[in-house]
Protein backbone atom coordinates (compact mmCIF):
# COMPACT_ATOMS: atom_id res chain seq x y z
CA UNK A 1 0.00 0.00 0.00
CA UNK A 2 1.13 3.55 -0.75
CA UNK A 3 0.17 5.32 2.47
CA UNK A 4 1.31 8.97 2.65
CA UNK A 5 3.00 8.81 -0.77
CA UNK A 6 1.98 11.78 -2.91
CA UNK A 7 2.43 12.14 -6.65
CA UNK A 8 2.94 9.61 -9.39
CA UNK A 9 6.14 8.28 -10.93
CA UNK A 10 4.94 8.76 -14.53
CA UNK A 11 7.22 5.96 -15.72
CA UNK A 12 10.39 7.97 -15.08
CA UNK A 13 13.31 7.87 -12.69
CA UNK A 14 13.37 10.51 -9.94
CA UNK A 15 15.96 12.76 -11.58
CA UNK A 16 14.17 12.71 -14.93
CA UNK A 17 10.81 13.38 -13.32
CA UNK A 18 12.07 16.35 -11.29
CA UNK A 19 13.86 17.75 -14.33
CA UNK A 20 10.67 17.43 -16.37
CA UNK A 21 8.67 19.28 -13.71
CA UNK A 22 11.31 22.04 -13.54
CA UNK A 23 11.02 22.51 -17.30
CA UNK A 24 7.21 22.50 -17.17
CA UNK A 25 7.27 24.95 -14.26
CA UNK A 26 9.63 27.30 -16.11
CA UNK A 27 7.27 27.25 -19.09
CA UNK A 28 4.25 27.86 -16.84
CA UNK A 29 5.87 30.83 -15.10
CA UNK A 30 7.00 32.28 -18.43
CA UNK A 31 3.75 31.83 -20.38
CA UNK A 32 1.26 31.53 -17.48
CA UNK A 33 -0.54 28.80 -19.45
CA UNK A 34 0.73 25.55 -20.96
CA UNK A 35 -0.72 22.45 -22.58
CA UNK A 36 0.47 19.03 -21.43
CA UNK A 37 -0.97 15.66 -20.47
CA UNK A 38 -3.54 15.48 -17.71
CA UNK A 39 -1.36 13.50 -15.29
CA UNK A 40 1.58 15.85 -15.71
CA UNK A 41 -0.69 18.85 -15.18
CA UNK A 42 -2.18 17.38 -12.02
CA UNK A 43 1.27 16.69 -10.58
CA UNK A 44 2.64 20.08 -11.70
CA UNK A 45 -0.03 21.86 -9.62
CA UNK A 46 1.82 20.94 -6.45
CA UNK A 47 5.07 22.57 -7.62
CA UNK A 48 3.37 25.63 -9.12
CA UNK A 49 1.35 26.36 -5.98
CA UNK A 50 4.44 25.94 -3.82
CA UNK A 51 6.41 28.47 -5.88
CA UNK A 52 3.63 31.06 -5.60
CA UNK A 53 3.39 30.51 -1.83
CA UNK A 54 7.14 31.11 -1.48
CA UNK A 55 6.80 34.18 -3.68
CA UNK A 56 4.15 35.57 -1.35
CA UNK A 57 6.51 35.27 1.62
CA UNK A 58 9.16 37.27 -0.20
CA UNK A 59 12.13 36.62 2.11
CA UNK A 60 15.61 35.41 1.17
CA UNK A 61 14.95 31.81 2.13
CA UNK A 62 11.84 31.73 -0.06
CA UNK A 63 13.81 33.13 -2.98
CA UNK A 64 16.41 30.39 -2.59
CA UNK A 65 13.66 27.76 -2.48
CA UNK A 66 12.16 29.11 -5.70
CA UNK A 67 15.60 28.96 -7.36
CA UNK A 68 15.55 25.20 -6.72
CA UNK A 69 12.59 24.74 -9.03
CA UNK A 70 12.99 27.73 -11.38
CA UNK A 71 16.74 28.22 -11.94
CA UNK A 72 16.34 31.36 -14.05
CA UNK A 73 16.88 34.87 -12.66
CA UNK A 74 14.29 36.56 -14.89
CA UNK A 75 11.60 34.02 -14.06
CA UNK A 76 12.29 34.15 -10.32
CA UNK A 77 12.02 37.92 -10.50
CA UNK A 78 8.69 37.48 -12.31
CA UNK A 79 7.43 35.15 -9.56
CA UNK A 80 8.24 37.66 -6.82
CA UNK A 81 7.35 40.89 -8.64
CA UNK A 82 4.36 39.94 -10.82
CA UNK A 83 2.78 36.58 -9.94
CA UNK A 84 2.90 36.52 -6.14
CA UNK A 85 1.38 40.00 -5.62
CA UNK A 86 -1.60 38.97 -7.79
CA UNK A 87 -2.43 36.17 -5.33
CA UNK A 88 -1.86 37.98 -2.02
CA UNK A 89 -5.54 37.80 -1.05
CA UNK A 90 -5.85 34.13 -2.06
CA UNK A 91 -5.09 31.34 0.44
CA UNK A 92 -4.23 28.65 -2.12
CA UNK A 93 -5.32 27.02 -5.34
CA UNK A 94 -3.42 29.30 -7.69
CA UNK A 95 -3.68 27.02 -10.73
CA UNK A 96 -6.50 25.55 -12.78
CA UNK A 97 -6.45 22.37 -14.88
CA UNK A 98 -8.78 22.22 -17.89
CA UNK A 99 -9.30 18.95 -19.74
CA UNK A 100 -8.99 19.02 -23.54
CA UNK A 101 -9.75 15.45 -24.59
CA UNK A 102 -7.61 12.70 -26.02
CA UNK A 103 -4.51 13.23 -28.15
CA UNK A 104 -4.73 11.73 -31.64
CA UNK A 105 -1.39 9.92 -31.73
CA UNK A 106 -1.42 7.88 -28.55
CA UNK A 107 -4.77 8.63 -26.92
CA UNK A 108 -3.24 10.41 -23.93
CA UNK A 109 -5.59 12.75 -22.10
CA UNK A 110 -4.54 16.38 -22.74
CA UNK A 111 -4.99 19.31 -20.39
CA UNK A 112 -4.22 23.00 -20.02
CA UNK A 113 -2.76 24.21 -16.75
CA UNK A 114 -2.94 27.94 -16.10
CA UNK A 115 -2.98 30.45 -13.28
CA UNK A 116 -6.48 31.17 -11.99
CA UNK A 117 -6.40 34.88 -12.91
CA UNK A 118 -5.00 34.25 -16.41
CA UNK A 119 -6.70 36.29 -19.13
CA UNK A 120 -6.30 34.88 -22.63
CA UNK A 121 -5.07 37.44 -25.15
CA UNK A 122 -5.04 36.17 -28.74
CA UNK A 123 -1.95 36.97 -30.74
CA UNK A 124 -2.25 39.83 -33.18
CA UNK A 125 -2.55 38.63 -36.72
CA UNK A 126 -0.05 39.91 -39.21
CA UNK A 127 -1.40 42.14 -41.92
CA UNK A 128 -1.06 40.79 -45.42
CA UNK A 129 1.59 42.44 -47.48
CA UNK A 130 0.18 44.34 -50.40
CA UNK A 131 1.93 44.07 -53.68
CA UNK A 132 3.10 47.42 -54.93
CA UNK A 133 1.50 48.20 -58.27
CA UNK A 134 3.40 47.32 -61.41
Amino acid sequence: MRHNVAGKKLGRKTEHRLSMFRNLLKALVKNERIETTLEKAKNLRHFADRVITWGKKGDLHSKRMVYRYVPNHKLVKKVFDELAPRFMDRAGGYTRVLKLGKRDGDGAERAIIEYVDFVFKPKKQKKEKTAKGK
